[in-house]
């Protein structure tokens, strides 16, 4: 057998081929990276710092801000739990109202506009169907969702992030394949039964000046955080507007474009 090399050489060998290759590369000479290096010998301190960054970034939640009455947040919705999963990551809902980031944006809906609206509606039904989605629009359409979005942060705040996010897929599923009108308090009472809640504290709840507040919190904090339609994604600080970008997002969670 070949005699073994001393641990030493062998780390002087490393170094040497480690200065070639990234002479070789047009990088940082090798003398530069052992200036900004610290900690153990051979460590390089900018390599400590990305694996450092990386296991932040995958420790963090993807937000994803959506209102009930959007359908392109419904289609999200129904891809985005498989989406982070294959990347290691968690997400983290937002219920937000629509109506209150146009309104601070100098904004309508496009289904405001006659033109818009048939594109729109075409549009809605045409993107389900390419994700293999059920659609049924609402006779109504768009919806006022104030007290959907105030049971979900009831359900976040007093029983857990899932519970919130089983009453989202509930609550999309309601409005976008059965057309229930959720702004109504019979439907929506009813819709709360079904999905295992107890419908008079769910009533109580959108009705509770807390639950109010805290819907308006999330409203601030969407308008502070310069949204202005949803789906609105964020991933790690860059942010992401409407389902046609979800093949941006995925290329950008292996890494920044």
């Amino acid at each position: 057998a070949p005699p073994a090399i001393p641990p030493l050489r062998q780390e002087v060998l490393f170094l040497i081929r480690l200065s070639v290759n990234e002479a070789q590369r047009g990088g940082a000479s090798f003398a530069a990276r052992q200036r900004a290096c610290r900690g153990s010998p051979g460590v390089c301190c900018a390599g400590a710092r990305a694996a450092r960054a990386r296991s932040a970034a995958l420790s963090s939640p993807i937000h994803f801000w959506f209102d009930f009455s959007s359908p392109y947040s419904y289609i999200v919705n129904e891809w985005i739990d498989t989406m982070v999963a294959r990347h290691g990551r968690a997400v983290q809902r937002h219920a937000m109202l629509l109506g209150v980031t146009f309104q601070a944006a100098e904004l309508k809906s496009p289904v405001s506009y006659p033109l818009k609206r048939e594109y729109s509606l075409h549009d809605f039904a045409r993107s389900a169907r390419f994700e293999g989605l059920p659609i049924r629009m609402p006779s109504s359409f768009p919806l006022p969702t104030q007290n959907a979005a105030r049971i979900f942060w009831w359900l976040h705040d007093t029983g857990s992030p899932q519970a919130a996010a089983d009453w989202a897929r509930a609550a999309f599923r309601a409005v976008f394949t059965r057309g229930v009108l959720i702004n109504e308090a019979p439907a929506l009472k009813a819709l709360a039964a079904e999905s295992g809640l107890d419908a008079e504290a769910a009533e109580a709840a959108w009705n509770d000046p807390q639950w109010k507040a805290r819907l308006k919190a999330e409203c601030d904090a969407a308008i502070a955080g310069g949204m202005f339609g949803a789906p609105w994604i964020v991933v790690d600080g860059e942010p992401f507007w409407g389902n046609d970008r979800k093949v941006q997002i995925e290329r950008w969670l292996q890494g920044p474009f």
